[in-house]
């Protein structure tokens, strides 16, 4: 579904405090706590799963990016008022990975209910198509992890053999993952319908081989 217009959504952005102007220049920088982890969110929509989550793990330092122009709108007015200072947003392409972060800087990246792009030539453009896990395999750390949510069956059975043929290791999978309480991961607003509505979320988490 195709997201509305947010006509103040571009003017939010060009002052918003949350988001980073120039984030190639922040390359080997990013992490504001040595102690902590180094997250990023691809295609964080409105931002509330990376607002929750830079509040739950005030040690982690939280990067989000969207490239929808009100959305990211929305996301940085939400990073603004939680008033979290171990959390960003970049306005971008999740394409840019390696432009903006060193190698190995990111210790784990989420894909939160990725635009499945269905048909099979549009299937470079999915989060976990192998172009994109060539980038993820550079940027992350060691034992980096890579966690993935979808309520998309087709495209959480694409990513499976995907990550595995990319020398990705599977640590957890699960094809029913809100069949139990999870504290420690927020819902997203875009999940908490689907959960409503009884659908089964999948889940795996891969670390870098």
């Amino acid at each position: 579904m195709r997201m509305r217009r947010i006509p103040w959504a571009a003017d939010y952005l060009t002052t918003s405090p949350s988001r980073v102007h120039a984030p190639e220049q922040n390359k080997g920088n990013w992490n504001s706590s040595k102690n902590g982890k180094l997250h990023l969110e691809i295609g964080c929509g409105k931002g509330g799963y990376s607002a929750v989550m830079a509040a739950l793990y005030p040690q982690d330092t939280f990067v989000a990016v969207e490239r929808n122009e009100s959305a990211a709108g929305l996301a940085a007015k939400k990073f603004d008022e939680a008033g979290v200072s171990n959390l960003s947003l970049v306005y971008g392409d999740g394409a840019d990975l390696s432009q903006w972060f060193a190698p190995g800087e990111l210790d784990i990246i989420h894909l939160n209910f990725s635009d499945p792009w269905p048909k099979k030539r549009n299937a470079k453009r999915r989060l976990s198509a192998p172009g994109f896990l060539e980038q993820y395999k550079t940027v992350l750390a060691d034992n980096g992890q890579v966690i993935m949510k979808t309520d998309n069956q087709a495209l959480f059975e694409y990513s499976l053999p995907v990550f595995a043929h990319a020398g990705f290791m599977l640590e957890e999978v699960s094809v029913d993952f809100r069949r139990e309480d999870h504290p420690e991961d927020p819902l997203t607003e875009y999940e908490e319908k689907f959960v409503q509505a009884g659908n089964p979320i999948y889940r795996a988490i891969w670390q870098k081989g």
